[in-house]
């Protein structure tokens, strides 16, 4: 029984920012827990290699170069699974970029930037395959936002929390919109992860030791942490969670 709760076996999954960091770590372990997986990113070349390792597991995959902050780009890309899987049974929306500057000297440009990825491509991913999931009568959606979505950071990330905060509530809106159409949406919200991403903003000893102190286990984040939390969402053990946040 607790098996089955937790069986995507069957099922066609999306991982947007699939190449490496969160993204892989997510797309792999939905692949290990049944379900086929399409990857995306900008670039193919390391996506290829993410979805030859999901095929080492017996799962199908496929990668395709999409562009979240482009319609176009969305909607060709979400074309191309439906017309090779025939559905979409999960979304995970990991495509995301961090600039830290200081708020008064921020580049109003590199601000939009982070919002067109961050909150933008989210919402984007979301529309496209929500209206596929609306004619399937169902499907889950997961975010991925963050802790600085709802509890601010002196640390230069004024773009960065804001985008997050939007995605919180994206999420929420979205939930109670499509549960009429037994969509479920959720979001992950952990707290900062270590991946090519964050790195350099960890290389700063300072910087590191503020981050640890402000969390209770006295570490942060691996991508690994994150696939629990997403596969709970995906799966039937979370039926009847809607706008619900994993912190």
């Amino acid at each position: 029984m607790l098996q089955k709760l937790f069986d995507l076996t069957g099922k066609i999954a999306i991982v947007t920012g699939g190449a490496g960091g969160i993204g892989k770590a997510l797309a792999l372990g939905l692949a290990d827990a049944g379900a086929d997986v399409v990857v995306t990113s900008r670039g193919l070349a390391k996506l290829e290699d993410v979805a030859k390792e999901i095929q080492t597991k017996g799962r199908k995959s496929k990668a395709i170069s999409c562009d979240t902050t482009w319609v176009k780009s969305v909607e060709e890309m979400v074309l191309k699974v439906i017309n090779e899987f025939s559905r979409i049974d999960i979304l995970v929306n990991a495509a995301g970029i961090a600039i830290r500057k200081p708020a008064e000297t921020f580049p109003v440009e590199e601000w939009q930037q982070v919002m067109d990825v961050n909150a933008g491509g989210t919402f984007l991913c979301c529309q496209a395959v929500g209206r596929q999931m609306i004619k399937q009568h169902g499907g889950r959606i997961i975010n991925l936002s963050s802790v600085r979505g709802r509890y601010g950071l002196a640390a230069n990330y004024a773009a960065y929390c804001a985008s997050k905060g939007a995605v919180d509530t994206l999420t929420r809106t979205l939930a109670c919109e499509w549960a009429k159409h037994n969509i479920l949406v959720n979001a992950i919200a952990p707290t900062i992860v270590e991946t090519e991403l964050t790195r350099p903003a960890l290389a700063d000893p300072a910087f590191a030791q503020s981050m640890k102190a402000r969390i209770p286990l006295g570490r942060w984040a691996m991508p690994e942490d994150c696939v629990g939390p997403t596969l709970f969402f995906a799966s039937s053990a979370s039926d009847l969670l809607q706008g619900r946040f994993y912190m």
